[in-house]
């Protein structure tokens, strides 16, 4: 697997996020409980994620994806989300977007977008850790 890039985050971001996940919408708890603890094809993601001068909702740092959800605090932020998007990219991340009311409502199409994205844009892992499980090697 390719080294994860490094970038760094304002320092005053960190409790920023903190308290961001302690206050989680709806939305975000929801689809939290589907992705965490690498349940999402064995992926390990973070949420509320401080990176350069902003917080993600959802982030994959092995694949440099970042999941937000837009709801009503995106309301009248489109040029400033599309920025902000735009600068992260800059720096080497993908996006996936989702409107609130389609995580209230279409969880598993929300779901399946997003194993899409990560099967076309990196390697499936394996539920357990090589050499667990699996086929035992037959003595010949």
């Amino acid at each position: 697997m390719p080294r994860r890039k490094i970038i760094s985050s304002n320092p005053r971001l960190k409790l920023l996020a903190r308290d961001l996940r302690h206050h989680s919408t709806l939305s975000e708890v929801l689809l939290w409980n589907q992705i965490k603890n690498k349940k999402m094809l064995g992926y390990d993601f973070h949420r509320q994620k401080p990176i350069d001068e902003f917080i993600v909702d959802f982030f994959c740092p092995d694949l440099m994806l970042a999941i937000e959800i837009d709801g009503e605090s995106h309301w009248h932020k489109g040029c400033e989300d599309l920025n902000r998007q735009s600068r992260l990219e800059r720096l080497g991340i993908h996006f996936i977007r989702f409107e609130d009311r389609m995580i209230k409502r279409h969880m598993s199409e929300v779901l399946g977008s997003v194993q899409s994205w990560l099967r076309q844009n990196g390697r499936q892992r394996q539920e357990s850790p090589p050499g667990r499980g699996g086929a035992k090697r037959r003595g010949g």
